[in-house]
Protein backbone atom coordinates (compact mmCIF):
# COMPACT_ATOMS: atom_id res chain seq x y z
CA UNK A 1 0.00 0.00 0.00
CA UNK A 2 2.75 2.40 0.92
CA UNK A 3 4.57 1.55 -2.29
CA UNK A 4 1.42 2.21 -4.32
CA UNK A 5 0.94 5.58 -2.65
CA UNK A 6 4.53 6.52 -3.49
CA UNK A 7 4.08 5.40 -7.12
CA UNK A 8 0.89 7.46 -7.38
CA UNK A 9 2.64 10.53 -5.93
CA UNK A 10 5.46 10.11 -8.43
CA UNK A 11 2.96 9.80 -11.30
CA UNK A 12 1.23 12.97 -10.18
CA UNK A 13 4.57 14.81 -10.13
CA UNK A 14 5.39 13.63 -13.66
CA UNK A 15 1.95 14.68 -14.91
CA UNK A 16 2.39 18.09 -13.29
CA UNK A 17 5.77 18.55 -14.94
CA UNK A 18 4.27 17.67 -18.33
CA UNK A 19 1.43 20.12 -17.79
CA UNK A 20 3.80 23.02 -17.08
CA UNK A 21 7.25 23.85 -18.33
CA UNK A 22 10.43 23.82 -16.29
CA UNK A 23 12.39 26.97 -15.50
CA UNK A 24 16.15 26.40 -15.71
CA UNK A 25 18.81 28.89 -14.65
CA UNK A 26 22.01 28.13 -16.53
CA UNK A 27 25.45 29.35 -15.54
CA UNK A 28 27.54 30.50 -18.49
CA UNK A 29 31.31 31.05 -18.64
CA UNK A 30 32.71 34.17 -16.99
CA UNK A 31 35.50 34.14 -19.55
CA UNK A 32 36.35 31.27 -21.83
CA UNK A 33 33.69 29.33 -23.71
CA UNK A 34 35.46 26.05 -22.96
CA UNK A 35 34.61 26.56 -19.25
CA UNK A 36 30.92 26.06 -20.04
CA UNK A 37 29.16 23.34 -18.00
CA UNK A 38 28.74 20.14 -19.98
CA UNK A 39 24.92 20.38 -19.77
CA UNK A 40 24.77 23.91 -21.13
CA UNK A 41 24.92 22.91 -24.80
CA UNK A 42 22.12 20.38 -24.31
CA UNK A 43 19.91 22.89 -22.52
CA UNK A 44 20.53 25.59 -25.14
CA UNK A 45 19.60 23.18 -27.93
CA UNK A 46 16.45 21.82 -26.30
CA UNK A 47 14.84 24.86 -24.63
CA UNK A 48 11.56 26.22 -25.98
CA UNK A 49 12.28 29.76 -24.82
CA UNK A 50 15.63 31.30 -23.87
CA UNK A 51 15.61 34.49 -21.82
CA UNK A 52 19.01 36.12 -22.32
CA UNK A 53 20.50 39.27 -20.84
CA UNK A 54 22.08 39.95 -24.25
CA UNK A 55 20.82 37.88 -27.18
CA UNK A 56 23.86 38.80 -29.29
CA UNK A 57 26.23 37.39 -26.70
CA UNK A 58 24.06 34.31 -26.45
CA UNK A 59 24.31 33.70 -30.20
CA UNK A 60 28.11 34.03 -30.03
CA UNK A 61 28.27 31.57 -27.14
CA UNK A 62 26.02 29.10 -28.94
CA UNK A 63 28.25 29.32 -32.02
CA UNK A 64 31.36 28.72 -29.88
CA UNK A 65 29.67 25.64 -28.40
CA UNK A 66 28.51 24.47 -31.86
CA UNK A 67 24.86 24.65 -30.80
CA UNK A 68 22.03 25.37 -33.22
CA UNK A 69 19.43 27.48 -31.44
CA UNK A 70 15.79 26.63 -32.17
CA UNK A 71 14.24 28.34 -29.15
CA UNK A 72 12.43 31.65 -29.19
CA UNK A 73 14.90 34.22 -27.87
CA UNK A 74 13.71 36.86 -25.41
CA UNK A 75 15.74 39.80 -24.08
CA UNK A 76 15.83 39.67 -20.29
CA UNK A 77 17.81 42.52 -18.74
CA UNK A 78 17.40 44.79 -15.72
CA UNK A 79 15.06 47.34 -17.30
CA UNK A 80 12.52 44.74 -18.47
CA UNK A 81 13.03 42.07 -15.79
CA UNK A 82 9.82 42.68 -13.82
CA UNK A 83 7.58 42.86 -16.90
CA UNK A 84 9.19 39.91 -18.65
CA UNK A 85 8.92 37.73 -15.54
CA UNK A 86 5.13 37.68 -15.83
CA UNK A 87 5.34 36.90 -19.56
CA UNK A 88 7.77 34.04 -18.98
CA UNK A 89 5.60 32.53 -16.24
CA UNK A 90 2.78 32.38 -18.79
CA UNK A 91 5.11 30.54 -21.18
CA UNK A 92 5.87 28.07 -18.40
CA UNK A 93 2.15 27.65 -17.59
CA UNK A 94 1.61 26.81 -21.25
CA UNK A 95 4.03 23.91 -20.94
CA UNK A 96 7.08 25.47 -22.54
CA UNK A 97 10.52 25.04 -20.96
CA UNK A 98 12.30 28.33 -20.28
CA UNK A 99 16.08 28.68 -19.99
CA UNK A 100 17.59 31.82 -18.39
CA UNK A 101 21.16 32.92 -19.12
CA UNK A 102 23.03 36.13 -18.35
CA UNK A 103 26.14 37.64 -19.87
CA UNK A 104 28.40 35.75 -17.46
CA UNK A 105 28.07 33.54 -14.41
CA UNK A 106 24.87 32.43 -12.70
CA UNK A 107 21.54 34.19 -13.30
CA UNK A 108 20.01 35.94 -10.26
CA UNK A 109 23.42 36.66 -8.70
CA UNK A 110 23.61 40.45 -9.23
CA UNK A 111 21.97 39.72 -12.58
CA UNK A 112 18.36 39.30 -13.74
CA UNK A 113 16.65 36.13 -12.57
CA UNK A 114 15.44 36.23 -8.99
CA UNK A 115 12.10 37.92 -9.77
CA UNK A 116 11.31 35.21 -12.31
CA UNK A 117 12.34 32.46 -9.89
CA UNK A 118 10.11 33.93 -7.17
CA UNK A 119 7.16 34.22 -9.55
CA UNK A 120 7.64 30.70 -10.90
CA UNK A 121 7.96 29.20 -7.43
CA UNK A 122 4.81 31.02 -6.30
CA UNK A 123 2.99 29.52 -9.31
CA UNK A 124 4.11 26.01 -8.35
CA UNK A 125 6.41 25.68 -11.37
CA UNK A 126 9.53 23.53 -11.14
CA UNK A 127 12.75 25.55 -10.95
CA UNK A 128 16.16 23.97 -11.47
CA UNK A 129 19.67 25.05 -12.44
CA UNK A 130 22.71 24.14 -14.49
CA UNK A 131 25.51 24.90 -12.00
CA UNK A 132 28.74 26.38 -13.19
CA UNK A 133 31.07 29.38 -13.20
CA UNK A 134 30.64 32.30 -10.80
CA UNK A 135 32.94 35.30 -10.46
CA UNK A 136 32.02 35.49 -6.76
CA UNK A 137 33.45 32.16 -5.65
CA UNK A 138 36.24 32.23 -8.25
CA UNK A 139 37.58 35.54 -6.94
CA UNK A 140 37.16 34.38 -3.35
CA UNK A 141 39.06 31.16 -4.04
CA UNK A 142 42.05 32.82 -5.70
CA UNK A 143 42.20 35.79 -3.31
CA UNK A 144 44.12 34.03 -0.57
CA UNK A 145 41.82 35.65 2.01
CA UNK A 146 39.76 33.59 4.51
CA UNK A 147 36.96 31.64 2.82
CA UNK A 148 35.26 30.00 5.80
CA UNK A 149 32.78 32.89 6.12
CA UNK A 150 32.09 35.55 3.51
CA UNK A 151 29.41 37.99 2.39
CA UNK A 152 28.60 38.86 -1.20
CA UNK A 153 27.73 42.55 -1.44
CA UNK A 154 27.08 42.85 -5.17
CA UNK A 155 27.64 46.33 -6.59
CA UNK A 156 28.07 48.97 -3.86
CA UNK A 157 25.32 51.62 -3.70
CA UNK A 158 25.92 54.53 -6.06
CA UNK A 159 24.55 57.28 -3.81
CA UNK A 160 27.35 58.67 -1.59
CA UNK A 161 25.36 58.56 1.65
CA UNK A 162 24.25 54.98 1.10
CA UNK A 163 27.78 53.88 0.17
CA UNK A 164 29.22 55.50 3.29
CA UNK A 165 26.68 53.78 5.53
CA UNK A 166 27.17 50.39 3.87
CA UNK A 167 30.96 50.54 4.10
CA UNK A 168 30.78 51.71 7.74
CA UNK A 169 28.65 48.67 8.60
CA UNK A 170 30.98 46.30 6.78
CA UNK A 171 34.11 47.73 8.40
CA UNK A 172 33.33 45.86 11.63
CA UNK A 173 32.31 42.59 9.89
CA UNK A 174 34.67 39.65 10.43
CA UNK A 175 33.59 37.98 7.18
CA UNK A 176 35.52 38.36 3.93
CA UNK A 177 33.58 40.70 1.63
CA UNK A 178 33.14 40.27 -2.12
CA UNK A 179 32.00 43.14 -4.35
CA UNK A 180 31.38 43.69 -8.03
CA UNK A 181 32.48 47.11 -9.28
CA UNK A 182 32.67 49.09 -12.48
CA UNK A 183 36.23 49.88 -13.60
CA UNK A 184 35.18 53.54 -13.77
CA UNK A 185 34.33 53.56 -10.06
CA UNK A 186 37.12 51.27 -8.85
CA UNK A 187 39.45 54.04 -7.70
CA UNK A 188 36.70 55.85 -5.80
CA UNK A 189 35.49 52.66 -4.15
CA UNK A 190 38.97 51.64 -3.02
CA UNK A 191 39.50 55.13 -1.60
CA UNK A 192 36.23 54.98 0.34
CA UNK A 193 36.94 51.48 1.63
CA UNK A 194 40.37 52.69 2.71
CA UNK A 195 38.71 55.37 4.84
CA UNK A 196 36.08 53.05 6.32
CA UNK A 197 38.12 49.85 6.75
CA UNK A 198 41.59 51.31 7.34
CA UNK A 199 44.81 51.57 5.34
CA UNK A 200 46.12 48.16 6.37
CA UNK A 201 43.10 46.01 5.53
CA UNK A 202 44.07 43.31 3.02
CA UNK A 203 42.24 43.26 -0.31
CA UNK A 204 42.46 41.77 -3.80
CA UNK A 205 41.38 43.25 -7.12
CA UNK A 206 40.44 40.55 -9.65
CA UNK A 207 40.12 41.74 -13.23
CA UNK A 208 38.90 39.74 -16.23
CA UNK A 209 38.87 36.44 -14.32
CA UNK A 210 39.66 33.38 -16.51
CA UNK A 211 40.12 35.57 -19.59
CA UNK A 212 43.24 36.20 -21.63
CA UNK A 213 44.11 39.40 -19.77
CA UNK A 214 43.31 38.12 -16.29
CA UNK A 215 44.93 40.17 -13.54
CA UNK A 216 44.91 39.50 -9.79
CA UNK A 217 46.44 42.30 -7.73
CA UNK A 218 46.88 41.86 -3.97
CA UNK A 219 47.78 44.44 -1.34
CA UNK A 220 46.41 46.60 1.41
CA UNK A 221 43.55 48.97 0.69
CA UNK A 222 46.03 51.86 0.87
CA UNK A 223 48.32 50.22 -1.70
CA UNK A 224 45.46 49.30 -4.03
CA UNK A 225 43.88 52.74 -3.74
CA UNK A 226 47.20 54.35 -4.68
CA UNK A 227 47.63 51.90 -7.56
CA UNK A 228 44.13 52.55 -8.88
CA UNK A 229 44.36 56.35 -8.64
CA UNK A 230 44.70 57.54 -12.25
CA UNK A 231 46.35 60.77 -11.07
CA UNK A 232 49.05 59.01 -9.02
CA UNK A 233 52.62 59.76 -10.17
CA UNK A 234 54.57 57.03 -11.91
CA UNK A 235 56.67 54.80 -9.68
CA UNK A 236 58.04 51.23 -9.83
CA UNK A 237 54.80 49.90 -8.34
CA UNK A 238 52.85 51.77 -11.03
CA UNK A 239 53.44 50.19 -14.45
CA UNK A 240 52.48 52.54 -17.29
CA UNK A 241 48.73 52.63 -17.72
CA UNK A 242 48.15 50.57 -14.58
CA UNK A 243 45.95 53.14 -12.89
CA UNK A 244 42.19 52.84 -13.03
CA UNK A 245 42.14 55.05 -16.10
CA UNK A 246 43.58 52.09 -17.97
CA UNK A 247 41.48 49.36 -16.32
CA UNK A 248 39.01 47.59 -18.56
CA UNK A 249 36.67 44.66 -18.19
CA UNK A 250 34.93 42.97 -15.29
CA UNK A 251 36.11 43.75 -11.76
CA UNK A 252 35.57 41.63 -8.65
CA UNK A 253 36.93 43.05 -5.40
CA UNK A 254 37.65 40.91 -2.33
CA UNK A 255 38.25 42.60 1.04
CA UNK A 256 39.32 40.90 4.26
CA UNK A 257 37.02 41.09 7.25
CA UNK A 258 38.18 42.77 10.42
CA UNK A 259 40.54 40.59 12.47
CA UNK A 260 38.49 38.50 14.89
CA UNK A 261 40.68 39.47 17.83
CA UNK A 262 40.21 43.14 16.95
CA UNK A 263 36.46 42.60 16.67
CA UNK A 264 36.30 40.89 20.07
CA UNK A 265 38.32 43.71 21.63
CA UNK A 266 35.95 46.27 20.10
CA UNK A 267 32.96 44.43 21.55
CA UNK A 268 34.60 44.35 24.99
CA UNK A 269 35.41 48.06 24.80
CA UNK A 270 31.85 48.88 23.76
CA UNK A 271 30.44 46.78 26.61
CA UNK A 272 32.80 48.44 29.10
CA UNK A 273 31.78 51.90 27.91
CA UNK A 274 28.09 50.93 28.15
CA UNK A 275 28.56 49.86 31.77
CA UNK A 276 30.32 53.14 32.56
CA UNK A 277 27.48 55.10 30.95
CA UNK A 278 24.94 53.12 32.97
CA UNK A 279 26.80 53.91 36.20
CA UNK A 280 26.94 57.62 35.31
CA UNK A 281 23.19 57.64 34.71
CA UNK A 282 22.64 55.95 38.08
CA UNK A 283 24.62 58.79 39.76
CA UNK A 284 23.47 61.90 37.87
CA UNK A 285 25.21 64.28 40.29
CA UNK A 286 28.56 62.52 39.94
CA UNK A 287 30.56 63.80 36.96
Amino acid sequence: MVGSERDTAGDHERVRNRATGVLTLAAVPIGRAEDAPARLATELASADVIAAEDTRRLRRLAAALDVRLTARLVSYYDAVEARRAAELVEELRAGRNVLVVTDAGMPAISDPGYRLVAAAAAAGITVTAVPGPSAVVTALAVSGLPTDRFSFEGFPPRKPGERERRFAELAADTRTQVFFESPRRLAATLGELRRSHGDDRAAVVCRELTKVHEEIRRGTLAELADWADPSAPANPAHPPGAGSGGVRGEITLVVAGVDRAVARAAVRDAAREARRAARRQARPGDE
